[in-house]
């Protein structure tokens, strides 16, 4: 199910609006493809109404409600020294209450194949009986939603990642194949997929190409980030660093960003790589920035956004931005995905900074606080006024193991933990919203639940 608004502004006391093809919109801007949608009235001098849109039957329509509840009438509803606790701005519509039960508040709609299922004449009125005044009606549309297949495109992201590996020397081959391997949550070549369907050069081969390029480029900035924090594992099984040595996490990392910008640059789709290159700057001006901020640890909110928008967010958003563009897709629709990929980014890495208290994240629990890495969850815990204090004293000395799981537990008790996932559903709920202005041509749906995937790792 999915839920929203559809807003609108009436032009006369007493009108008909059709709103037929704006909820037909809404019903592509979801993907429905089965199902039904359901129309709430949020205002109770505004009804909804199914019928012929002619113009002079919607002439008898308003002059039959004149007829039965008049606008210069006695009501007292309009008898405003009888009522009490009114506002100054009190309208008199006493009339408008009065045709509104003739009328329903709410309307539910079939849909088949993506359209909405209406008789040859029908048309859906919002009824406005107290206008002009801006209108809301909620919407409710549940089904079958058209998306992505899953299992297909994670077929396709990984076919072309073996492919590209295939080919690569032994000595940088090896190590990556093991971390590609080893599985992933493939967001950024997914978000690209997504992208690329929403232009009208839609090319699967070569969508999947640059997918492939992204996650290897994300890959090579996971060896290079485990072998700076001295990481001994990932995704459950020793790092590049760990396992053959730092000069050789190091020649990986730098081989398959070069390999990476290649392929992408063989797209021959020069914004398509400008935005990738942006990306590459960002991560690694934060990396420095990151790297720089542990010395003012534990940190704060503001140096933890700036860190986490290019070592995290940057590479999100621009999976989602250069998919579009390679298609061709309007600059507006590019804007409005760079944006959501933004706010998710933020809102992935806020997960991420939960899951090291929980040990499920592929790394030894509590690993953020050996290696120093500023987190939101120690910031806030940090700012505690009764833990506080205890948690400063302990993150400024040598941590030793016992150390480690006292600062857990004090976070965990500061509520600390509470408040970086409400910040990131937060953020994923403007992420949300910042596709409302788009269309998406049956994709939202799987871009909503991809941002609430961000989140629900720790809900």
């Amino acid at each position: 199910m999915i839920s929203g608004r559809l807003g609108f502004r009436s032009d006369r006391p007493t009108q008909f609006v059709d709103l037929t093809q704006r909820v037909q919109a809404e019903i592509a801007r979801s993907g429905l493809v089965n199902g039904r949608i359901h129309l709430q009235s949020l205002h109770t001098t505004l009804g909804i109404a199914v019928n012929e849109n002619e113009s002079l039957l919607l002439e008898d329509f308003e002059a039959m409600l004149e007829r039965v509840a008049p606008r210069q009438a006695a009501y007292f509803h309009d008898d405003f020294g009888r009522r009490v606790g009114i506002a100054e701005n009190e309208p008199v519509n006493g009339h408008a209450h009065c045709r509104q039960l003739l009328l329903l508040p709410s309307h539910t709609a079939l849909v088949e194949a993506g359209r909405l299922v209406l008789g040859r004449w029908q048309s859906i009125f919002a009824v406005e009986l107290d206008g002009p005044r801006d209108r809301e009606l909620a919407l409710q549309l549940e089904g079958e939603f058209q998306g992505r297949d899953p299992d297909r495109d994670r077929e396709l992201i990984e076919l072309e990642l073996s492919r590209q590996l295939h080919v690569d020397p032994e000595p940088v081959r090896a190590p990556m194949w093991r971390l590609v391997a080893a599985g992933g949550k493939r967001l950024r070549p997914a978000l690209v997929l997504l992208g690329s369907r929403l232009g009208p050069r839609e090319d699967p081969l070569r969508s999947a190409s640059l997918a492939a390029a992204v996650e290897l480029i994300h890959c090579a900035t996971l060896v290079h980030d485990d072998y700076v924090d001295e990481s001994p594992r990932r995704r459950d099984r020793p790092t590049v660093a760990a396992f053959e040595g730092p000069e050789r996490a190091i020649a990986v990392g730098d081989y398959y960003f070069a390999k990476a910008t290649r392929v992408i640059a063989e797209l021959g789709e020069p914004v398509v790589t400008s935005t990738i290159a942006e990306a590459m700057e960002a991560i690694c001006l934060s990396q420095i920035d990151d790297y720089r901020l542990r010395g003012s640890y534990p940190g704060d909110h503001g140096s933890y956004l700036k860190v986490v928008r290019g070592k995290t967010a940057a590479l999100i958003a621009a999976a989602c931005a250069a998919g579009a563009q390679l298609a061709d897709a309007p600059a507006a629709t590019v804007t409005a995905l760079r944006r959501y990929g933004e706010l998710v980014g933020v809102a992935f890495q806020m997960a991420d900074d939960l899951l090291d208290y929980s040990g499920s994240s592929g790394k030894p629990a509590g690993q953020d606080i050996r290696e120093r890495v500023v987190s939101l969850p120690l910031i806030y815990a940090s700012e505690d006024r009764a833990r506080g204090p205890e948690v400063r004293r302990l993150l400024a000395g040598s941590l030793s193991e016992d150390d480690v799981r006292r600062v857990q537990v004090l976070v965990s008790e500061s509520g600390a933990l509470e408040r970086v996932g409400s910040e990131a559903r937060s953020l994923v709920g403007d992420a949300v919203r910042e596709l409302d202005a788009v269309e998406l041509d049956g994709v939202r749906s799987t871009l909503v639940e991809l941002a609430l995937g961000a989140v629900d790792r720790f809900s």
